[in-house]
C-alpha cells in the first residue's frame, strides 16, 4: 500500500523501491505497479523486458487488469489468437474491457466464435456474481452514478 500511496504523490523513487520489496513477497499488485513504471519510464529507465515480466508475474497471481494490458502487448508481439487467450481469462476474472474486445471482436470478423464468446460471457457473470454482497448493494444506494457530460 506504501507503494501505491507514493507513486499516487509522484513519489516514484519511493513507490518503486516499495514495489520492488513487495514484488519479491510474491505482492500481485506490486508486480502490476512495476510493469506500469517500467512502461511508462517514472524513476526508471524504460524496460520493455521488464514490464512484460511483470505483468506476466501479476496476471499469474490473478490480475484481471495485468491480464488485459499482457493481450494489448502480445496482440502486437504474437497475433490476436494469443490476445484472445488473455482476453478470454481476464473476462472470466470479471474484466469488462476483456469482455468487450471480445464481443467487439466477434461483431467484427467473427474470429471469436460465439461459443466462446458464450463461455466468456459466462465466467464474466460468475465472476462479477461473486464480488456482489449486501453491504456492497446497500452502498449503491448512497452513491450517486456519473454522467457523461456533452462537452
Amino acid at each position: 500500500q506504501e507503494g501505491t500511496r507514493s507513486y499516487a504523490k509522484g513519489d516514484y523513487s519511493s513507490a518503486f523501491e516499495y514495489l520492488s520489496k513487495a514484488a519479491k513477497l510474491g505482492n500481485v499488485e506490486a508486480h502490476y505497479g512495476l510493469a506500469g513504471m517500467y512502461g511508462d519510464g517514472h524513476s526508471v529507465e524504460k524496460d520493455e523486458k521488464k514490464e512484460i515480466y511483470h505483468y506476466e508475474e501479476a496476471a499469474i497471481g490473478g490480475h484481471p487488469s495485468a491480464r488485459f494490458n499482457l493481450a494489448l502487448i502480445d496482440r502486437n508481439r504474437y497475433g490476436r489468437d494469443r490476445a484472445t487467450k488473455h482476453h478470454i481469462i481476464a473476462a472470466g476474472q470479471g474484466h469488462d474491457g476483456s469482455l468487450t474486445w471480445l464481443l467487439e471482436n466477434h461483431k467484427r470478423g467473427g474470429f471469436v466464435k460465439k461459443e466462446v464468446l458464450g463461455a466468456a460471457l459466462r465466467a464474466h457473470q460468475a465472476a462479477v456474481d461473486a464480488t456482489k454482497s449486501p453491504q456492497r448493494e446497500e452502498a449503491k444506494k448512497y452513491v450517486s452514478p456519473i454522467k457523461p457530460t456533452d462537452d
